[in-house]
């Protein structure tokens, strides 16, 4: 059985390899594409008519920022996802049980934060997998969404993550690549998100001081539009994928 599937396997790569030049794609416009993928489900944001948007932080969880973020979604009543790296978690379980008790959504990150592109079907599996465990370790029972660290994806983790019904979670607006202080970040945010967005930040680490003050004052200005705030899971369950 699993000599079928590495030969599936080669084929499918045989054929991509083909295709890319004859569709006209480069390798680098595919691994970066936040709306695009050789296989599965793929979303960047939600086609709905609710006034609704996720809140999604990537990496740590690391000590410091992560209460720092904790604290702010409390005294705002919102929840968050969190796109988890295996390795953080494993070195601060209390920080993953403390995001989970907290009621917000874990998503996988990886385990090494490494670049997933030019990678073995088995790395994959090894990644997703042994970060998925870590995930339940915190208590979270909820579902388990995929964001591929740096948004980089090309063949073996989407045809992993289809084979498993799992879908690649991209985003639609980054406020951090925008701006870099507190007060430009939250208006960024606020006058970017539209119905089912997604919004990227980070927070966790040390040096993204400037996310972490913004983030009050994003939740008020997003909310001062008519938005909620939603789980991704939740997000995925109001509309189709908009790319």
């Amino acid at each position: 059985m699993r000599r079928v599937r590495v030969r599936r396997w080669v084929v499918v790569v045989a054929a991509v390899v083909v295709a890319l030049p004859l569709a006209g794609l480069g390798v680098l416009e595919v691994v970066n594409a936040r709306g695009f993928q050789f296989f599965g489900g793929l979303t960047r944001a939600v086609a709905t008519d609710e006034r609704v948007v996720a809140l999604t932080f990537d990496d740590g969880p690391v000590p410091g920022g992560t209460e720092e973020l904790l604290a702010v979604l409390a005294e705002k009543d919102v929840k968050a996802t969190f796109y988890l790296v295996g390795r953080d978690l494993e070195a601060h379980p209390e920080l993953g049980r403390a995001i989970a008790s907290a009621g917000h959504e874990i998503g996988n990150h990886s385990y090494s934060h490494q670049r997933m592109v030019f990678v073995t079907p088995g790395f994959v599996a090894d990644e997703v997998e042994r970060t998925d465990r870590l995930i339940r370790d915190t208590g979270y029972a909820g579902a388990i969404t995929f964001r591929p660290p740096n948004g980089k994806k090309l063949l073996a983790l989407p045809h992993y993550l289809s084979e498993h019904g799992r879908t690649t979670v991209m985003w639609d607006v980054e406020p951090e690549a925008e701006a870099d202080d507190a007060e430009a970040l939250a208006r960024h945010a606020a006058e970017h998100v539209a119905p089912g967005s997604i919004v990227l930040l980070h927070g966790m680490y040390e040096s993204r001081a400037a996310t972490r003050e913004a983030l009050g004052s994003l939740i008020d200005r997003v909310h001062a539009r008519g938005y909620r705030f939603a789980a991704v899971s939740d997000l995925l369950r109001l509309g189709p994928a908009r790319g």
